[in-house]
């Protein structure tokens, strides 16, 4: 029976995953293994993790996030690597081009980093006399400087003040926002995080605590009771790279499996929120909603 590593830099995560191997075939505990690793939030514990994988000889690597991407490309040169990431792979470099990746790694893009600065334009939509809106991003996430450069740029052309707010942790988290009132923040921006989305519960607990508008990239944050998000199936993401990985399993070779990119973003709106935060949703908005939850 084949063993397949799933590495993630947050907590539990991977149904979608296994979903994808079905599709092609595998079934956990029936014809493949699939040996977990979760850094719980630890950025620093991935190169350990993915070189744990490599020791045991696993016929292939699922991983999330650019930071797992990259350690287990350090890890190993010819164990086949499939990534779900939210960054350019070229740029970070995964890969050396999309179509034809070439070496042992392949995947799916999620965009979450491009469309950070989307985010910012529907939440100024949103908050139109927002003069200052904070960005908390995790300094212990390599990926959150790329975040911050790629949104300061909309920034200025919206003429808005952006303080960057670091929370590495669950008590930073907290502190953070009591900054949001103290600072007279008009709104929030999340940065896409996996550790930030593991510990969603309190984010939104936090933001309805200090009557925050906030918006985030995964609708799960919405359905919990956000306000608004916009950004790719995550869902769907992860279902590829299970499938990618069940074809890798059939003797298919990553070189030759072109990076998937998204086709669709969604864009979720919680009109129950709003009312409590006092917010009336445009109704241009309101149409272009891929869901709107009442």
């Amino acid at each position: 029976m084949p063993v397949v590593g799933f590495l993630s830099p947050t907590s539990a995560e991977g149904y979608e995953f296994r979903e994808g191997l079905s599709e092609v075939g595998f079934d956990e505990g029936k014809n493949v293994a699939i040996d977990y690793r979760w850094a719980g939030g630890r950025f620093d514990r991935l190169p350990g993790l993915a070189a744990d994988l490599v020791r045991r000889q696993v016929a292939a690597i699922a991983v999330t996030a650019p930071a797992g991407a990259l350690a287990a490309k350090a890890a190993t040169t010819t164990i086949p690597i499939i990534f779900a990431v939210g960054a350019d792979p070229v740029k970070f470099g995964l890969v050396t081009r999309l179509n034809r990746p070439g070496g042992n790694i392949t995947g799916v893009i999620l965009f979450t980093n491009a469309l950070v600065a989307k985010r910012l334009e529907l939440l100024r939509e949103l908050v139109p006399n927002a003069a200052k809106i904070g960005f908390l991003v995790n300094p212990n996430n390599p990926d959150s400087q790329t975040q911050v450069s790629d949104v300061q740029g909309a920034a200025h052309s919206l003429g808005l003040q952006l303080p960057v707010l670091n929370a590495g942790d669950e008590r930073a988290i907290e502190t953070t926002f009591e900054e949001v009132g103290q600072q007279r923040l008009g709104a929030l921006l999340v940065g896409s995080d996996s550790y930030f989305f593991a510990l969603r519960d309190r984010i939104l607990e936090l933001a309805a605590r200090h009557a925050i508008p906030a918006i985030y990239d995964r609708r799960e944050y919405v359905a919990g009771g956000g306000l608004i998000s916009y950004g790719s199936n995550v869902i769907d993401s992860l279902r590829q790279v299970g499938i990618y990985t069940g074809r890798i399993l059939r003797g298919e070779k990553p070189a030759d499996l072109p990076v998937l990119q998204p086709t669709k973003f969604e864009l979720v709106i919680n009109l129950k929120t709003a009312k409590v935060l006092g917010l009336t949703i445009p109704l241009t908005l309101q149409a272009a909603a891929d869901e709107v939850i009442e």
